[in-house]
């Protein structure tokens, strides 16, 4: 029986050996086979084993890279598969949704892998957190990041697979908007997925979080309105304090350069929690920053700000 979201424990997952296989799936849209390629030869230069599912470079219908059956059946093979150790994804776009009210989770708990994914795949990476356990490796996907040259953050990515605790700061990108302390649960992921799913039977467990949010090409002002609704449904209720991503061109053609950061403290005018901004995670310029959402984590804002993930989620 799988357990309810309530009473989910945290899973630690299995070391992960030198030269691990990796299933490379495609749950939402498809990628550029060549950009698939470059993804798997720098896995390869990694020392890993990456392989494509049966589905992973299927084109359609529409922007889907395949049917919501097909894509399941690729899904499920990669966590059954004995002969791998992770689940990576080749990029988000959308249709992963469709997905959920087909995953079979007594399937996964039995078969438990990092699973490597952001942008549309976060309401499958959270529902797996909260109701299996199984912590979410918010971090680079095959085509969308390993294809470039300066597109992974290694340490982060390493560290979190080798099940040591890390941090992250002001290299990462990370800066104080308003300063404080906090710790808790690490959670997460793409602003407008968690936006998307409320109203759903999978709607997101921000509640009591550290929250990490991030997004792309959203301006200001809609940045407002998800903030808004997320408040409005109780899903900003007691977090524990806010980390807002790159936000990649979040911005207005011709507005202040500061109006998001200024929307931002206006939007938590009434909170005391530290808010800080800027973490390249996610929908990001460069170096892709591996977040492991379910960990347990604290947040330094100051002038110097620091995240650090203190729980490993896989043994070392």
């Amino acid at each position: 029986m799988v357990p309810s979201a309530a009473t989910v424990p945290f899973a630690s997952l299995s070391s992960i050996p030198k030269g691990a296989g990796i299933n490379v799936l495609s749950p939402a849209s498809f990628a550029k086979p060549e950009r698939i390629d470059r993804g798997l030869e720098r896995l390869r230069a990694l020392g890993f084993a990456p392989r494509l599912g049966a589905n992973t470079q299927k084109r359609g219908p529409l922007f889907f890279a395949g049917t919501p059956e097909e894509r399941l059946a690729d899904f499920h093979s990669a966590f059954a598969d004995p002969d791998s150790a992770i689940v990576a994804c080749v990029r988000g776009g959308y249709g992963s949704n469709y997905l959920l009210d087909g995953l079979d989770l007594s399937l996964i708990q039995q078969h438990p892998k990092p699973l490597f994914a952001y942008s549309d795949l976060t309401g499958i990476q959270l529902h797996l957190l909260d109701h299996l356990g199984l912590p979410v490796f918010h971090g680079p996907m095959v085509a969308a990041d390993f294809a470039l040259d300066d597109g992974v953050h290694l340490a982060s990515f390493q560290s979190a697979l080798a099940g040591e605790p890390y941090l992250v700061g002001a290299a990462e990108g990370l800066r104080t908007l308003k300063p404080g302390t906090a710790s808790g649960t690490l959670y997460g992921g793409c602003l407008s997925i968690l936006v998307s799913l409320l109203g759903t039977p999978w709607e997101p467990n921000t509640e009591g979080k550290l929250l990490f949010v991030e997004d792309v090409g959203a301006k200001p002002y809609q940045i407002d309105r998800m903030l808004w609704q997320l408040r409005v449904a109780g899903k900003l209720k007691s977090i524990r304090g806010i980390i807002f991503g790159e936000m990649l061109d979040c911005s207005s053609p011709g507005a202040p350069g500061n109006l998001l950061d200024d929307a931002i403290l206006h939007a938590f005018r009434e909170e005391d929690i530290p808010i800080v901004i800027g973490l390249r995670s996610g929908h990001v310029s460069r170096q892709n920053v591996t977040l492991t959402f379910g960990v347990q984590a604290e947040l330094y804002a100051n002038p110097n700000p620091q995240l650090n993930l203190l729980q490993p989620a896989v043994a070392a």
